[in-house]
């Protein structure tokens, strides 16, 4: 079942080089904005959300549109969900066609709690499970930007105890995620030689780099000042791309092509890769509002309002305008992990040049 579901998705990302496809087959959701961190670089934190869509109206939403084969749930913290669990069921039961499930957690729940949901979720027998732990720097700098004293430790400890299940799961994956801003900028090889300390099997290649980004319906950040200068990040990049073991695998082929991408966005400040948001991916928050992407507040509509039907939105006047935009060259420019990898897979011809 795991090779057939690679497969399909393989081949609908192949598909997306050539035509538009009839329906998306990733989804980033949100799916709660609480959170305990108190970073420097996010607002998500001071959000007092209210009025999220619930397990009942998630399963309606999974059972309605059961087609998706790369599912990304994020947050705020993913695992202040109680019901996380049921909220994976509901899409592995209804999505026969899902391979990946990717999420990020910020170590800050019990991490018997968040250990024994993990492998809940493996139980479920989805082919792959990939867990990014946040860390943005080594002990005193992670802590300073996440606003929590103790976070790096709690983050070591967390990604060990994963690295311990991966030896028994092998549809288990895990990374670092390191996310660069103004704040830890030229941090990054001391980052990796403090990890290495504490988890002498880490190498770069367990690490993914990321750019601070600024948005308003996601990070609720409009007007901080989080972009490092080009030169110096650029550099950052370079060092990372050098540092990174080849490997022959699927996933270190796309890393190093997100982070050549990522190299010439921060050059450019333009994005390096047509989108491929309302075509291969969309982006729905914790109230059900669906928007291209992260990083674009134009919302096409909400799923409560559409019966959870998915599909009764993707063709709106809102919809076809945002794919007329994006086809003119009129969308925000940005190089995000949750819109970058269905960006290249649809691209393949310019991501790999």
């Amino acid at each position: 079942m795991g090779r057939l579901n690679f497969l399909g998705l393989a081949y609908t990302a192949g598909v997306s080089n050539l035509t538009k496809l009839e329906r998306p087959y990733k989804l980033n959701f949100s799916i709660t904005y609480k959170c305990q961190s108190r970073c420097l670089t996010c607002n998500i934190w001071q959000m007092k959300p209210s009025n999220e869509l619930t397990i009942e109206e998630i399963d309606a939403f999974a059972r309605i549109n059961n087609f998706f084969k790369w599912i990304e749930l994020t947050g705020g913290e993913p695992f202040l969900r109680s019901d996380i669990v049921d909220i994976v069921k509901a899409f592995q039961k209804n999505s026969k066609g899902l391979y990946l499930l990717t999420m990020p957690t910020n170590s800050l729940c019990n991490p018997d709690s968040v250990i024994s949901k993990i492998e809940e979720m493996l139980d479920l027998g989805i082919p792959k499970l990939s867990i990014t732990v946040s860390l943005d720097g080594y002990r005193e700098l992670h802590d300073k930007i996440r606003g929590v004293n103790g976070n790096y430790a709690r983050a070591i400890e967390m990604f060990k105890r994963i690295s311990e299940i991966r030896k028994r799961r092998r549809n288990l994956y895990a990374v670092f995620g390191y996310t660069m801003t103004n704040y830890n900028l030229g941090e990054f090889n001391k980052t990796y030689s403090e990890v290495k300390k504490d988890i002498p099997s880490i190498s770069y290649n367990d690490f993914h780099l990321n750019l601070g980004q600024v948005s308003d319906i996601y990070y609720s950040n409009s007007g901080m000042s989080l972009r490092p200068p080009k030169e110096r990040a650029a550099e950052e990049i370079r060092s990372a791309i050098r540092n990174r073991k080849r490997k022959i695998s699927a996933i270190d082929i796309v890393e190093r092509s997100f982070l050549k991408n990522l190299h010439e966005y921060v050059i450019s400040g333009r994005q390096p890769i047509k989108s491929r948001s309302l075509d291969a991916s969309l982006f729905m928050d914790s109230y059900g509002n669906v928007y291209p992407s992260i990083m674009w507040g134009r919302k096409i509509g909400n799923i409560r309002d559409a019966g959870y039907n998915l599909m009764d939105m993707w063709h709106n006047k809102e919809a076809e305008e945002v794919r007329r935009d994006i086809s003119e060259g009129r969308e925000p420019s940005s190089w995000t992990a949750c819109e970058a990898y269905q960006a290249i897979a649809g691209n393949m011809r310019k991501a790999f040049l």
